[in-house]
């Protein structure tokens, strides 16, 4: 009997283990993760668990697994792949043999080197992490938030809600730069002053100092502030060291085609941890919840032989919730793009994404309606002065 594991137990894994039930693979199917809980959703982390308003999102009940023919094999990640043998060995000893190996291990946060062992840091990646950070929060207290990124601003907004004073800081111009550009970060940027955030765009996290707890931090700009509590959000890296000397190609994320397959003969990667080929700009990692999805059934389609090799490339597609308003992004947008900012009524907004002179991406706060329709004419690369013609009637 056919066996295929696969080697991560986040959103991506267990899509991946779905599509191919739904596509017809009757092998074994081995779900594989270093944690122990059951597979469970990541985005909720920052904002309802932390809030307190949620304390499990674990994704499916284990009698699912069951139902399913899936095995678990959780509590020990993945330390070794013998791609010749078809081998994969865990942390624990245990090695798997493979006829098929889906690489989804996702991402490990970045750290900020040289930092004290202080109580009161966290650093935001997993729903242990997340309840801890909730037990070290309460109204009146000083946090600091370090990276305005996606997971550094949905932890400032949650924060606020509870009473808490927030400084964010940001080696950026602005928030979220990197990912939706300067012009449309300046009006996150709003959101979170407008909502009482001690932002500090230019500034980075020098030094953390206290007695056994954190209790004073030290910015790269020479200020100081008081804290009680640090959350660390500064991006992320893929889980790929356990690939070393397996000979699956790895250059920031495992690279693959257009449908997932690896440089190795029968190993594929979905979702956070794979960069795979895309038609303009060769191969791209995609880190968002949708995604992992999307890239699981064509993987699965593909594996199987059951796919449609003409189904139409899917529009990229990813939100953030912030201070209620649902921030979305259609499309490929690019810090690089020329951005028109087509709606501003000082909190809600909507920007045309412009690259090579068509409608690339648009991004939306608030307009989630004026967001989603435009899926069609970013699937078309319609020429932005058509796009933006059409706005201005």
């Amino acid at each position: 009997m056919q066996r295929t594991v696969i080697v991560g137990a986040g959103l991506a894994g267990l899509r991946t283990a779905e599509e191919l039930r739904r596509a017809g693979f009757d092998g074994e199917l081995v779900l594989v993760g270093g944690e122990t809980h059951l597979p469970y959703d990541r985005p909720p982390l920052s904002k309802e668990v932390v809030r307190g308003e949620r304390d499990d999102t674990t994704l499916k009940p284990r009698e699912f697994f069951d139902d399913e023919r899936i095995e678990l094999r959780l509590g020990s990640a993945a330390s070794g792949l013998d791609t010749a043998a078809r081998e994969v060995t865990l942390a624990d000893g245990t090695v798997l043999s493979y006829d098929e190996l889906v690489i989804a291990t996702g991402l490990t946060p970045r750290r900020i080197g040289g930092l004290p062992d202080l109580d009161g840091v966290h650093v935001l990646r997993s729903i242990d992490e997340s309840l801890a950070l909730r037990a070290d929060l309460a109204p009146g207290k000083q946090a600091l938030i370090v990276g305005a990124g996606f997971i550094g601003c949905e932890l400032a907004a949650s924060m606020v809600s509870a009473g808490i004073d927030v400084v964010l800081v940001e080696p950026q111009p602005t928030p979220l730069a990197s990912v939706l550009g300067e012009q449309v970060g300046e009006l996150v940027a709003r959101l979170h002053t407008d909502a009482g955030v001690d932002l500090r765009a230019g500034v980075g996290l020098a030094e953390l100092s206290g007695e056994g707890r954190v209790s004073r931090a030290a910015l790269t700009d020479g200020s100081e502030v008081d804290v009680d509590v640090v959350a660390i959000g500064i991006g992320s890296v893929p889980v790929t060291d356990w690939l070393e000397g397996s000979g699956v190609d790895v250059e920031n994320g495992v690279l693959c085609d257009e449908v997932g397959r690896t440089s190795a003969p029968h190993v594929w990667a979905a979702g956070d941890v794979a960069a795979w080929q895309i038609e303009v700009g060769g191969r791209k990692r995609v880190e968002h919840w949708s995604n992992a999805g999307e890239q699981a059934k064509i993987l699965a389609g593909a594996l199987t032989g059951t796919g449609d090799s003409d189904a139409a490339a899917q529009v990229p597609y990813f939100w953030s919730d912030q201070y209620g308003l649902k921030i979305q992004a259609l499309g490929t947008v690019a810090a690089g793009d020329t951005v028109h900012v087509v709606k501003d009524d000082g909190r809600k907004f909507l920007a045309y994404y412009e690259r090579d002179s068509v409608l690339a991406g648009v991004v939306g706060a608030g307009l989630a309606g004026k967001v989603m329709k435009m899926r069609g004419q970013i699937a078309g690369a319609a020429p932005i002065g058509d796009v933006l013609e059409a706005a201005s009637a």
